[in-house]
């Protein structure tokens, strides 16, 4: 059991229900209006078994993609069980939903950032010129660093305000509180397994509500990382800064699936606990203790899952 442990298993919330993903399948269990719990399984695709899977960094995008488009399956799947509809979302329709949402997420919590940190940044360089005591190189140098670095802060102070504020904005519309009962529904099944438990929701409501391989613990981890390399690029003009934060978005992606795999093999280090306490707080906003009926769901997800991959 030990090998099933470390990574394998993670998943998500979805409408009145949740995903629960494995190595070759996935499985989504839902509460139907009528009160029963539905069903629904399938195989996952090649990538997760392929060569790419195993190479760090190029893994991490790939994958991160493909959840994606899983998330979004899943999320009308579920939204369908509920209005009894039978609409597909696939192919161009699927990509193109998905293509605007990130569209909004990178706008909002990585373009905007960065133009307000341009813009104040931009404050302190004509600051740099003559009659002062230093010569005008060395005031030059001095407002570009002080601007540099004042800049990045802003932006990154920005990023981290609006991504804290936008989930705890919505966390207060009462379908996504339990949108999020139900993501405390999934972290507490995968720590009762990952712990040996018997998986019944007696059992199951006792253990943490949150889980070191969170989304939430990859997106904040996204933004801190962000942060710092940003830092390095120095000062650019404004096309290119922006420019900058879309192309190294995959990389970025990259590095923080590698850092979430990596503390995740090593909870048992101190140093690495003390490291993830930001990630497990942040889940304090995205996750709510679940009620039994959300545990039945999700216990449901994660041994239809186990079924589907053989175990």
């Amino acid at each position: 059991m030990s090998e099933d442990r470390i990574i394998t298993y993670g998943g998500q919330a979805v409408i009145e229900g949740v995903l629960m993903r494995g190595r070759k399948a996935f499985a989504i269990a839902m509460r139907a209006p009528d009160g029963n719990v539905a069903i629904h399984t399938e195989q996952l695709a090649k990538v997760y078994q392929s060569w790419i899977s195993k190479i760090p960094f190029l893994r991490g995008i790939l994958l991160l993609w493909d959840a994606l488009g899983l998330g979004m399956r899943a999320l009308t799947i579920s939204a369908n069980t509920q209005t009894g509809e039978d609409e597909k979302l696939e192919g161009a329709s699927l990509y193109l939903t998905l293509a605007g949402s990130l569209a909004f997420g990178i706008g909002l919590f990585f373009l905007l950032p960065a133009a307000i940190g341009g813009w104040v940044e931009g404050l302190f360089i004509p600051a740099a010129g003559g009659g002062g005591v230093l010569p005008a190189p060395a005031l030059t140098y001095a407002a570009s660093t002080s601007g540099l670095w004042l800049g990045n802060l802003v932006e990154g102070v920005v990023k981290l305000g609006l991504m804290i504020g936008y989930i705890w904005a919505i966390g207060f519309m009462p379908d996504i509180k339990r949108l999020f009962g139900y993501h405390g529904a999934e972290h507490k099944t995968i720590n009762a397994f990952e712990a040996g438990a018997e998986l019944t929701p007696e059992s199951v409501t006792n253990y943490p509500i949150e889980h070191a391989r969170c989304g939430t613990a990859f997106l904040l981890t996204l933004v801190l990382l962000s942060i710092l390399v940003f830092v390095l690029l120095g000062p650019l003009p404004m096309l290119w800064r922006l420019l900058s934060r879309l192309l190294l978005i995959p990389i970025l992606a990259g590095m923080a699936v590698e850092y979430i795999r990596w503390t995740a093999n090593h909870l048992d280090n101190r140093f690495v606990q003390w490291m993830i306490r930001p990630n497990l707080a942040l889940q304090k906003l995205t996750t709510r203790e679940p009620d039994m009926k959300m545990l039945e769901v999700a216990i449901a997800s994660f041994k239809a899952m186990r079924e589907a991959e053989g175990k």
